[in-house]
């Protein structure tokens, strides 16, 4: 048996595809792969019929989701969230270490989002979704759409790199004042910047450093695999490190700082920063 969700697409839209619409307007098919999932097992449907990925979007429409109904009760997920920044359209939120962004599991960010999020009231109205991935250990600013009109228009501006985020982490090693990585990752160009802002010494590491870091391209674990291919892991981090310079149990030392971008339903420009965790605090005294 499958169950039924319906979202009523506004009248006065740009038309494009439902490939790109369509991303986020549900919340079991909120990314762009799980959408094409779903329309290749014709479980969407546009206006009653079967939609395929060249299926346009015009404006008014009827868009059907079907999915496989459940038995067991539906369980809500209480973790409370540190919300950074909140409108009709779209929120930040601090996400904390030791949390899944989005996935099957149970405990993930995306559902604990309803319980930590004020309801949006407008007519794209969706359940909240991230726009984006934070690795499981780091922490900090999360970008989150809430409704389709402004996670599509997020979603084209981080594939056009619009969208300029800034991580703080503790690297370990000297390292130079500031400079560029280009080393390719996974077979794809790649490229990040960094800026040493403070250096202390350590008794185990020699030297650590508080370091800005620029990712200019979006790979996965971009940060942590430049920082190690240059000699300087990040501090914590259980999967890039350098033998013997391995920190256990204390969580990996990168934080997704700032979030700068313009609005995509106001055109205003939004300017977002976060205090550094607690464990920053304990090697930098003096920073915030």
């Amino acid at each position: 048996m499958h169950l039924k969700e319906t979202h009523s697409v506004p009248e006065e839209i740009s038309p494009l595809r439902l490939q790109e619409y369509g991303v986020g307007i549900f919340q079991r098919i909120s990314t762009k792969s799980a959408l094409k999932k779903a329309i290749k097992k014709e479980l969407v449907l546009v206006d009653g019929i079967v939609a395929t990925t060249a299926t346009m979007i015009v404006g008014g429409e009827s868009i059907v989701y079907l999915h496989p109904s459940e038995n067991r009760k539906k369980t809500r997920l209480i973790l409370n969230l540190d919300v950074i920044y909140e409108d009709e359209y779209l929120a930040v939120i601090n996400k904390p270490a030791g949390i899944l962004v989005s996935g099957n599991g149970f405990k993930t960010v995306a559902n604990a989002l309803p319980q930590n999020l004020k309801k949006s009231f407008a007519v794209d109205a969706v359940s909240p979704q991230p726009v984006h991935r934070l690795d499981y250990a780091t922490t900090g600013m999360l970008l989150v759409g809430k409704t389709s009109s402004s996670i599509m228009k997020l979603n084209q501006l981080f594939e056009h790199k619009e969208i300029e985020k800034i991580y703080y982490a503790v690297t370990i090693g000297g390292m130079d004042a500031d400079g560029s990585i280009n080393s390719d990752i996974d077979g794809k160009p790649s490229k990040s910047s960094f800026k040493v802002l403070k250096s202390i010494v350590s008794e185990r590491f020699i030297c650590l450093n508080l370091v800005k870091l620029s990712p200019h391209t979006g790979r996965r674990h971009q940060l942590r695999k430049h920082m190690l291919s240059i000699g300087n892991p990040i501090l914590g981090d259980a999967t890039y490190f350098l033998e013997g310079l391995q920190l256990k149990g204390k969580g990996l030392y990168l934080h997704a700082k700032s979030l700068r971008f313009q609005h995509p339903i106001t055109n205003e420009e939004i300017r977002i920063s976060s205090n550094l965790p607690k464990s920053f605090k304990k090697l930098f005294t003096d920073i915030v």
